[in-house]
């Protein structure tokens, strides 16, 4: 079994599997140890397809209770080590006692000593709040769980940090199987901006892999309304969808250029750092 770990801090159930679900059912199957976590349980949401209030909608703790069920089994298809749930207010994120949540974020950083994080763009895909929200509390985490000066377990330096970033070809793939996704927060509509290829620092290759993910995508039952339009896609349609995962590079310490990665440990094959917690020479 390899010594190299990757980290998803994720925003709610579901992210995991239809944002990075490609990334890690590959690394999983190479051996390379994955987890993930969770800031909230996303209870605010619909069942199916009934609204919060609605006969026969479960509730907030009841959906929540659900939602943590279904993320174990999607992260045991996906082949996940570990899945972690810190129990945030789905749709309030940004409320969080920063302080607070990146010190805990932090703490998970240092017990699972990963070389690589990944988590979603500071602007949350198509302007999610919750999805911001992780992503500055990531950001701020990995560069705590390294200081010395803080307390808990030992520090732990991240060698590579990456946001998700979808260009133009895979949000089109993924808007035509669902719908045009967007965010209205405080009476503004925010919408997906595709990124432009020449800023994707790495493109992953998961062909291979996108009949498990298809797998983990049915494990999120209460949500199966929202992806119903996935069920008639052709496999050369789940292929577009799930077959290439790119990323930018926020930073590495092993490895940098202009190329274009095609494996995010890339810099890591051959010594998997990450014991001491230090900085690479």
């Amino acid at each position: 079994m390899s010594d190299l770990r990757l980290l998803a801090v994720l925003a709610h159930p579901d992210d995991e599997t239809l944002g990075f679900g490609g990334t890690l059912a590959r690394y999983a199957a190479e051996g390379i140890g994955t987890y993930v976590l969770t800031a909230t349980h996303g209870q605010s949401g619909r069942f199916h397809d009934l609204r919060p209030g609605d006969p026969g909608h479960p509730g907030a703790d009841g959906l929540a209770a659900i939602r943590a069920r279904e993320l174990d089994a999607a992260a045991r298809v996906l082949g996940v080590r570990e899945t972690t749930l810190l129990g945030y207010v789905d749709g309030r994120l940004d409320d969080a006692d920063p302080r607070e949540a990146v010190a805990r974020i932090a703490a998970h950083i240092r017990r699972i000593r990963p070389q690589v994080v990944v988590t979603f763009a500071q602007d949350g895909g198509y302007g999610h709040p919750d999805h911001v929200a992780i992503a500055q509390l990531t950001a701020a985490a990995v560069v705590a769980a390294a200081d010395p000066a803080r307390e808990g377990e030992a520090p732990h330096a991240v060698s590579k940090f990456y946001f998700l970033a979808w260009p133009e070809t895979t949000w089109k793939a993924y808007q035509e199987a669902f719908k045009t996704l967007t965010s209205n927060v405080d009476g503004v509509v925010r919408q997906a901006r595709p990124w432009p290829e020449w800023q994707l620092s790495a493109s992953v290759d998961t062909r291979a892999y996108w009949p498990v993910v298809w797998q983990a995508v049915t494990c999120h039952d209460s949500q199966i309304a929202n992806y119903a339009g996935l069920g008639a896609l052709t496999p050369e349609s789940h292929e577009g969808l799930w077959g290439r995962q790119t990323y930018y590079r926020v930073f590495s310490t092993v490895n940098g250029g202009r190329a274009r990665e095609d494996d995010l440990f890339a810099g890591l094959r051959s010594t998997a750092a990450g014991g001491s917690g230090t900085l690479p020479p």
